[in-house]
């Protein structure tokens, strides 16, 4: 019981493509991956940062340039991540951009060029990797979401919009692809420690003291803790789980 035990949240064998996988919430885990024994295509469009993640997550993991904005690259995408690290059988959505202004400040294009990168360009690259994943009869596609998913957070419109949207995404592919032996899940990060995090509350002390009242465990989230959650949707252990948004949030979402 113990080595099954063990073995069941174990990755071997598995091949995780992580966009936005250079830096933060992907980083963190393409660390995890690695750590559970998995390989990793760390995607994004900048290529020093990509290096420097993979010159500290080893042989195990590759850095692939790319944009998922261009949504007619696609295909070529998932077929230079196949032919670095083999057939794609984790799928992780992680690439974003943020807009923080007033709705009524937001233009259109602001507003369209958040979803392009959160629906739109996520969309593309699960419908492709996906239908890979069908031919197989075997996979899993995982979404960063938020706690804007759920929640209504001021000046961020088309952000919590595109993380609204996953919602139906996930559900909808979940019983659509479940036949075919592909799991779809996301994570809803709450609050996580990060250089974006500390520069957001730095010289803002009644704010970070408003965030942690309000997070019954009372600390900021770890990238390992997005991480560790994720090993465990891909692993055999989710084997029966399909269809859930999992918050990480120290309990966030219940104090509100």
């Amino acid at each position: 019981m113990k080595d099954n035990m063990e073995q069941v949240f174990r990755l071997e064998g598995q091949s995780a493509l992580i966009t936005g996988g250079g830096t933060g919430l992907g980083f963190g885990m393409a660390r995890c991956f690695v750590a559970a024994g998995a390989r990793v295509v760390l995607v994004g469009r900048r290529q020093a940062e990509l290096k420097k993640a993979c010159d500290a997550l080893g042989e195990q993991a590759v850095a692939l340039v790319g944009d998922v904005t261009q949504l007619e690259k696609a295909r070529s995408l998932v077929d230079e991540a196949e032919r670095l690290a083999g057939p794609i059988t984790i799928l992780v959505n992680n690439a974003g951009v943020h807009l923080k202004k007033p709705a009524v400040d937001t233009s259109d294009a602001e507003f369209a060029n958040v979803l392009q990168t959160h629906l739109f360009g996520a969309f593309a690259l699960t419908r492709e990797a996906g239908s890979r994943m069908i031919e197989r009869r075997s996979g899993c596609v995982l979404f960063t979401a938020s706690m804007a998913s759920f929640m209504g957070l001021p000046q961020i419109v088309a952000y919590s919009a595109a993380k609204s949207s996953y919602l139906g995404v996930v559900r909808t592919l979940a019983t659509e692809w479940g036949p075919h032996g592909v799991r779809v899940n996301a994570i809803a990060p709450g609050w996580i420690a990060s250089e974006m995090l500390d520069k957001a509350l730095s010289g803002d002390p009644e704010r970070k003291a408003k965030i942690l009242g309000r997070t019954p465990l009372a600390r900021f989230g770890e990238p390992e803790d997005i991480g560790w959650a994720a090993v465990y949707l891909c692993s055999p252990a989710a084997k029966f789980v399909t269809g859930v948004i999992l918050p990480v949030d120290g309990g966030a979402l219940d104090s509100f």
